[in-house]
């Protein structure tokens, strides 16, 4: 993508100031200057997140969500388009901190990265240490997301679909009233931002496909990425070893499809 791009090694020293920017004194002019932060571009990635602090993590939540930062008593707009990706090792506890739930329903996909195959595996083996790197070119600009995005808001979901997408997540809250013996898994259920995520990504896989409308298959495919961190289990499904992703299960073999 040819955009700006900035990686950001989450550490349990950092501060919301390395993110965001900051306001420095000059005393030749006697006044302050604002000296924008990492958050400044298009593409951030937060590698390892889980490693910084909470108030940390907490200073995302306004970039993520409003597109926008404030430093000091100004607010300034975020370049678009605008995206953060973040990486997260699930095997180390220690030093890590765990991400308030506020800025992980911000995220709007959760993708579990897990081994590769061995053809992968053996693909890799190959490509890092018997070849050159493969020459990367980019192959869209910002412009050309902003067009496609356009294209996607403009993909047709049928209010059937839009009343499968808001029962899927009332399901996540209410379990009892679709048929679901889970509720005492589940400690809370999905956020309103679960149902326009879920258009949302069922809009972009539609278009992925060529599709100008959405199927109840484009809302099954990217649910379980939606979804699988929105649900926060409770110390029952943590004794018993039942996962989000078998609750998502069920939620989609209980609510009927229209």
């Amino acid at each position: 993508v040819q955009a700006q791009f900035k990686r950001i090694q989450f550490t349990p020293d950092l501060l919301p100031a390395d993110l965001t920017g900051t306001e420095i004194y000059r005393p030749k002019t006697s006044d302050f200057v604002t000296r924008k932060g990492p958050l400044f571009n298009n593409i951030i990635l937060a590698d390892e997140i889980n490693r910084a602090p909470s108030k940390v993590q907490s200073a995302l939540l306004e970039a993520m969500e409003e597109k926008q930062v404030t430093i000091g008593d100004q607010t300034y707009s975020l370049p678009a388009p605008f995206i953060v990706l973040a990486t997260q090792n699930p095997i180390e506890q220690e030093g890590t901190y765990p991400l308030p739930e506020a800025q992980v329903d911000r995220f709007m996909l959760k993708v579990r990265v897990d081994y590769p195959d061995k053809t992968q595996e053996l693909e890799i083996l190959k490509k890092n240490s018997f070849q050159k790197p493969d020459a990367i070119s980019p192959v869209i600009n910002c412009d050309q997301i902003a067009g496609i995005s356009e294209l996607i808001d403009q993909i047709y979901v049928d209010e059937k679909l839009k009343e499968y997408i808001v029962d899927l997540i009332f399901a996540t809250r209410k379990p009892d009233s679709y048929g679901m013996d889970v509720a005492e898994y589940i400690e809370y259920g999905a956020s309103p931002r679960a149902s326009i995520f879920l258009a949302k990504a069922a809009r972009v896989n539609a278009f992925l496909s060529g599709r100008a409308y959405i199927t109840p298959q484009d809302i099954k495919l990217v649910g379980p990425d939606v979804l699988r961190h929105r649900i926060i289990l409770s110390f029952e499904a943590e004794a018993e070893d039942i996962s989000t992703d078998d609750i998502i299960q069920t939620l989609f073999d209980s609510v009927e499809v229209p």
